[in-house]
Order: C-alpha cells, then structure tokens, then sequence
C-alpha cells in the first residue's frame, strides 16, 4: 500500500521553475501574436511569476535568459524578486540570435565569432554571480546544413574547448546544464544532437557539468524515460525542461499531448532518486494562443498531478510482479496508480501549504489579468520577435 502520508511530504517539497520568457509575446515562425497585459520588461516578468507561485505554492524560481532580460543591475533584480516572494533561477544563454552565428557559435569555424560566443557565456556567469543562480542552461543552434559544409569532428573539438573554458569560470556551488535538441535550425548534423553527445562533453568537464532533458527535443517513439534512468544512475541528470510535443519541438504545455508519457519519467525520476535531489523542474513552453499566466498554472499543476501517481505507485507490488516475472500484475500495478484520481490528494497538499485548492479559479478571481491589462499599456510588450 501507498503511504499517503510520505506522498503528501514528498510533494510539498516539490518546485518547479517557470521561464521568463513564456509571459512574454509568443507565437510561430511566421507571426508572434500579441496579448493585452504582457510585461515589458524583467520587472514585470517577475511580477507574473509571483502570481503563479502565489496560486500554486510551488514555482518558487524563475529561469532569466540572456540578453532578453539584460538589466543594468542585477543585484536589484534578485532583490525585487526577493521583494515578491521568488527567486532568480537558470540563467540560459543566447548564442543563436545574431548575425556573426549564422554558421554556428562556440562551433563556428572563426575564431572570432567563437571568442564572441564564449564572451556571452563568461557574461552570463558574471550574471549568476550577482543574482545567486546557480545553474548556466545551455543550448546551441550550431550544426550544419548540408555535407562537407564543416569538419564534423572540428566542431566537436571546438565545442569542447568553448566549454572547457567556461566550466573552469563557475564558481563554488554553479553547475553547467548542457541542454540537447536532434534537429532544427541545423538539417543535416547537429552538434549537440543527442544525450550521449551532451553526456560526453559532461563526463570530461567534471562533476559540475550535467545534461538537461527537454522533454519536446525527441525525435517520435524515443523511449525519454529510458534517457532520465539511464542519466540518474550516472549522476549526470541536471534537470528538465518541460514541454509537449506532438511533432518536433512544439513547446506546447507539459503533459497536454501525452500525459502517460510525464507520468513515466517522473516514475524514473521518483525510483532513480531525482525527486529529492538537485534535478531541477523547470517549464520551457511559449504559450502562443493561451493566456500565459493560467497556462503556466495549469503546466505547473500537471507536473505536481504525474509526480503525484508517481509517488503514489505500490513499490512493494510492483518489485514483487517484477521478481516474479509477472508481466501483467506489474504493468497493472503501474497503471493502477497511472488511473488513480490524484487531484483530491493535491487540493488536500495545497490547503495545508496554505494555497488555493484550486488555483486556476483563484488567480481568475484575483483580477490579476485586468489589473495588468489595464495597466501596462505602452512600451515595448517583451517577446523574441518574429
């Protein structure tokens, strides 16, 4: 039997990170689409993440990314944050936005344009400094489009180089995420395709250097949960970035395509001891045509629901299927605690965390959104452009 009790301590412990940018103007490739309230600026981005944190209980940290959160003072900005009840957490780098990258970044075959890059992830550390982050996520754009464009292995050595030089600048207690994606923008090869080749680069780094699992960054039938089990009994798992896809990297909201699947992994994560570790939970979404605000409420509530079934699965039962060969029981097992209705459970967590027990309906009646509607008008609305 499931110990209520210990899933109930386990899932008050839990935090998931939201992602400045998902506040912000988002859309496809061909159009952003504008909504009223959005922030102009960091400020206001934290502003919005506290109301999530406020309704949930448990998205205590917010993800910066550079330079689309560049501030003059970032020791202000953490203190703001502080000043609403969250923190600053991942700084993600942006090597991918500016013309000098066009064949690449920390792979490029100019030495210049990868001394540039490398600059942005040695500023981006000087960042972390400042706010108290403690983790750098990074993801690269480079790679190539058609073959014989670049020396393959080449680039692999200058990757390795780039991140050699910006691992030795972390200070005590910093990690380094290498985030991994197998396609898009580059076609033909990527250099940072897969979670082996992030599991290599990390492995010579050192122990500071961990792979980041976005869950969208698959190519169809990829067995993830495979990846995260794999990476936990190496040490080497540094957190998720979460998100749906239904066909390449969609960044629709976590577990909207396939919730079966965010219940497998966080199975691996609740059995390999990712849980109570220093994994990290955090969302990468854009939230194109929905609101943002109850979008990302809605993304932080469908974590806390797999973690629940996760933690809610009969271990005992499940060991005793599994030595005995019992296929059927064991897989009954797991989906006994897959259909279980979880969502009494976490409204009884939130009441004695002191929250809403149903946080969608108390952020709508909060007139956060028409507060800020009214309110932020004029300015530049923040966005990545399109």
């Amino acid at each position: 039997m499931t110990d209520l009790a210990a899933v109930k301590a386990a899932l008050k412990t839990q935090a998931v990170e939201t992602p400045s940018w998902a506040y912000g103007n988002s859309g496809t490739r061909f159009k952003v689409f504008a909504q009223a309230g959005v922030p102009r600026s960091p400020w206001e981005k934290l502003q919005d993440a506290a109301r999530v944190h406020e309704f949930t209980g448990v998205a205590p940290t917010v993800a910066l990314h550079i330079p689309w959160d560049r501030v003059d003072d970032y020791a202000a900005l953490a203190g703001y944050a502080g000043e609403h009840g969250v923190r600053l957490g991942a700084i993600n780098s942006n090597t991918f936005q500016d013309d000098d990258y066009r064949l690449g970044s920390v792979c490029h075959p100019d030495p210049a344009v990868r001394r540039k890059a490398v600059g942005h992830l040695l500023e981006c550390v000087d960042i972390m400094d400042a706010t108290g982050s403690t983790d750098l996520k990074l993801w690269f754009a480079d790679g190539t489009n058609y073959p014989g464009q670049d020396d393959v292995r080449a680039r692999q050595d200058r990757l390795a180089e780039g991140l050699a030089e910006v691992y030795a600048r972390l200070g005590e207690g910093q990690r380094m995420l290498l985030e991994y994606k197998f396609f898009e923008p580059a076609f033909y090869t990527t250099d940072v395709p897969d979670w082996g080749t992030a599991y290599a680069h990390c492995l010579k780094l050192g122990p500071r250097a961990k792979v980041v699992v976005d869950t969208g960054h698959h190519a169809p039938g990829t067995n993830i949960e495979f990846i995260v089990a794999t990476l936990l009994r190496e040490g080497r798992l540094g957190g998720f970035d979460f998100n749906s896809r239904f066909y390449a990297d969609d960044d629709l909201m976590v577990g909207a395509a396939d919730p079966f699947q965010l219940f497998r992994i966080m199975c691996e994560v609740v059995w390999g001891g990712g849980f109570t570790s220093e994994v990290a939970f955090m969302l990468d979404q854009c939230h194109n045509i929905e609101a943002k605000i109850p979008a990302i409420i809605r993304s932080v509530m469908n974590v806390q629901e797999a973690s629940a079934k996760a933690l809610s699965v009969d271990r005992p039962a499940l060991a005793a299927a599994q030595a005995s060969g019992d296929v059927l029981g064991a897989h009954g097992v797991l989906m006994d605690a897959y259909n279980t209705d979880v969502r009494p459970l976490l409204r009884e967590v939130r009441q004695e965390m002191g929250v809403d027990p149903d946080p969608l309906a108390a952020y709508a009646r909060s007139g956060w959104a028409e507060k800020v509607a009214a309110e932020r008008v004029g300015g530049q609305p923040a966005g990545w452009g399109a």
